[in-house]
């Protein structure tokens, strides 16, 4: 096993060693947060494909109840997550007679579930911050991560890294570009690694100049060319910020310098990420764009599974191209890496102004190139007063569990200052 993954030595350090044997030759018992979203979903038609591989333990969908009890109904997990007290009463009406399972409500229950001692499996899906504390709780309780929210690691990724190495929590990256690279390093020393290079769509306003982006509709924004998803990642897609937000992922997840950590707007979205070698060789992963490739290389490694998806046929698939991305017209990839050089704090202020200008756009209360103004605003509003605390180096769990707790505090309190701030800086645009 050990030999298929990536190098954890030289200029190359992995978050995470491999999981156990036992893990990787064993049925995988699994808690799914944000069972309701694309992620989710997705998730469950790869588990309905190898039923003798996973065994659903808990389900998670805080809005969408409806969805959530027609999953529990098909798949009759011990625990379930919503939103809200209002949320678990409406689902307990919807779910068949003489199923009880036990229902847990916000944050705190969807973090209890992530760390459940039946479980050895979470796949962190959340859409957002939302996401933090069960991709947290699953790091502190060791379990093996299939990770697709990426946000978790943007808002804490030395936090979540430090949890791994303490706690033996495995990280696994359900991110199309994150789980091309995690493919195309497996087998690689670290010292022939010169550069990761990233892929994007571009989505629906590639080679558009910032005249026309002034313009654009929400309807427009939703449109993206290639992949279905849900609509806050679908705008951050139109706005580069999703790509942004991967650059910091990747940092975090392969420790290269920014510098090695190249963007290129690849339209076809086929080829989903590459590997530059010091030989000059170019690795890459290619595939038909659908989720369901990379959820099943996580949730089964190191086992390959049927995904349900096409293979794609090259010989019709047509030129792949790629270009350098315009970074004028589309700030959010600079900011993004300007923030990465700033430090942590920077980066909670970049993803919170970054949720609530999206939710602003989606709400038709501001233009599309309010998000990259909203966003600088907010950055350059910043107290530089914030701080999130380090976690103390030598301790036991019982110490170590109240330290995450108070990090994780001091990172949801810059979150909330931050979005309060950014409805008085909405105003000024």
């Amino acid at each position: 096993m050990p030999e298929l993954w990536p190098a954890t030595h030289g200029e190359l350090s992995y978050i995470s060693q491999p999981p156990s044997q036992e893990w990787a030759q064993g049925k995988r018992s699994l808690t799914l947060l944000g069972s309701t979203g694309s992620i989710g979903s997705n998730t469950l038609k790869v588990v309905a494909a190898a039923p003798e591989l996973f065994d659903i333990v808990a389900l998670a969908g805080a809005h969408n109840v409806q969805k959530l009890a027609e999953q529990a109904a098909r798949w009759r997990p011990r625990y379930l997550g919503v939103f809200n007290q209002a949320g678990a009463d409406v689902l307990k009406k919807l779910l068949p007679a003489g199923y009880t399972p036990e229902i847990v409500i916000g944050a705190q229950g969807y973090a209890r579930l992530a760390a459940l001692p039946e479980v050895n499996t979470v796949l962190s899906a959340q859409v957002g911050a939302a996401g933090l504390r069960g991709t947290v709780a699953a790091a502190l309780a060791g379990k093996v991560i299939c990770l697709a929210n990426k946000e978790s690691l943007v808002l804490a990724g030395g936090l979540v890294r430090e949890l791994c190495r303490r706690t033996g929590a495995v990280i696994l990256p359900v991110d199309s570009e994150h789980n091309a690279i995690f493919q195309c390093l497996a087998g690689r020393a670290a010292s022939h690694v010169k550069k990761i290079i990233l892929t994007a769509s571009g989505g629906p306003f590639r080679g558009q100049p910032r005249s026309v982006l002034a313009h654009v509709t929400r309807e427009q924004a939703l449109q993206h060319p290639n992949w279905s998803m849900g609509a806050k990642i679908t705008i951050d897609s139109a706005t580069l910020m999703n790509k942004g937000l991967e650059v910091i992922e990747a940092w975090h997840l392969y420790g290269v310098p920014l510098e090695h950590i190249g963007v290129l707007v690849h339209p076809q979205s086929l080829v989903h990420s590459l590997v530059e070698f010091h030989d000059g060789a170019l690795m890459a992963q290619l595939g038909t764009p659908d989720m369901r490739m990379a959820i099943a290389y996580c949730a089964a490694w190191p086992h390959c599974i049927e995904s349900g998806v096409a293979p794609l046929d090259l010989a019709s698939a047509g030129a792949l191209t790629f270009l350098p991305p315009d970074e004028a017209a589309f700030p959010c990839l600079a900011l993004a890496k300007k923030v990465l050089q700033q430090g942590m704090e920077a980066a909670i202020v970049m993803n919170a102004a970054n949720e609530v200008a999206v939710q602003r756009f989606l709400d038709k209360q501001c233009r599309f190139l309010d998000i990259p103004a909203l966003i600088e605003a907010a950055l350059d509003a910043r107290p530089q007063g914030q701080q999130v605390r380090p976690l103390p180096a030598q301790c036991d769990h019982a110490v170590l569990t109240k330290a995450v707790g108070d990090i994780l505090q001091d990172i949801e309190n810059i979150d909330s200052s931050t979005r309060e701030a950014c409805a008085a800086l909405a105003r000024t645009l």
